[in-house]
């Protein structure tokens, strides 16, 4: 594994302050090894979706990524897939599933396009279990409002299926980013249960005011808080008072393996802003078991294996 004996012990650390038995990492990527490889070789040319330097920390196989993530002590995290072009968002939801079945601690994932069919492959994937979708605004650049997602939406606002949206516009502004398309969206369809990835960087402080105005919407703290993230994009110091505020609508998430930095300093971080160890409990576990209605998350492995239903 790419993790070392510092990393598990600042994780360890952690979890200890906090009395956590757990974490509850709502962005973590999992995906079929050939997409992955594209996805990492993107990131090694820091493309225009990028526009830096961005090593991938953790670069392995992925049953060594699982047991990295269960070795922190994560309970249960997801496998983020998502298309960029048609047609693959159904055979992407296939492998998804196939992924969850023997990953009990990982949530069934799934995601959409906006395309002929769409409605049809995300009913499918509701029905067979799903339990978050994914949509990249950025990358798929499409418009959330599109007329080939009407049903979607509106299929995933009543079964009340969670939807992680990268909407905001870093690291690079799409054509469809930024807090309007989003704000749009929520007036037609008000009780979709929304996370905006990222808190929404760089429009930190529009997404914290459409949460505020949506009590189904939900913001990831990826990357955000980072030194990595703030060089460029600073959470404004004077929002902290919004972050606590709305503490029980906040989660954790991480984008691994995709960092380039420690899963340590992600929840460091988060530490960092002083707002008190129930905030953190609550990002850091209790707001993702709320809201997946994880009564019971599998334990780990503790030989690190992926278990099998």
């Amino acid at each position: 594994m790419s993790v070392d004996d510092d990393d598990l012990a600042a994780v360890a650390d952690f979890r200890e302050r906090l009395g956590l038995a757990g974490i509850i990492d709502v962005h973590t990527h999992f995906m079929p090894d050939r997409v992955l490889r594209k996805v990492w070789e993107y990131f090694d040319s820091a493309g225009p979706l990028i526009g830096r330097p961005w090593p991938i920390t953790y670069r392995d196989d992925e049953a060594e990524r699982i047991a990295t993530l269960r070795a922190f002590g994560v309970r249960a995290f997801t496998s983020l897939i998502y298309p960029h072009k048609p047609d693959m968002a159904a055979w992407l939801n296939e492998w998804a599933a196939d992924f969850a079945s023997h990953t009990p601690d990982c949530l069934h994932t799934a995601t959409f396009y906006p395309e002929r069919g769409a409605e049809n492959y995300v009913r499918t994937a509701v029905e067979s279990g799903a339990r978050i979708f994914k949509s990249h605004i950025q990358v798929g650049d499409y418009d959330p409002g599109d007329p080939l997602l009407t049903e979607v939406w509106g299929l995933l606002q009543d079964a009340g299926i969670p939807v992680l949206i990268h909407c905001g516009s870093g690291p690079a502004r799409g054509k469809f980013t930024g807090p309007g398309p989003i704000a749009g969206l929520l007036r037609r369809f008000p009780r979709l249960r929304l996370i905006v990835a990222h808190m929404g960087v760089p429009e930190y402080s529009e997404f914290l005011d459409i949460a505020q105005h949506h009590e189904a919407v939900h913001l990831d703290t990826t990357m955000s808080f980072t030194d990595f993230v703030e060089e460029r994009d600073p959470f404004p110091r004077d929002e902290y008072p919004r972050l606590a505020d709305l503490g029980d609508r906040i989660l954790f998430g991480s984008d691994f393996p995709n960092i380039p930095y420690s899963y340590a300093h992600a929840l460091e971080a988060l530490e960092r802003l002083d707002l008190g160890e129930d905030w953190l409990r609550a990002v850091c576990h209790d707001n993702a078991a709320r809201l997946f209605a994880l009564d019971r998350v599998p334990e780990p492995d503790p030989r690190g294996r992926t278990s099998r239903r």
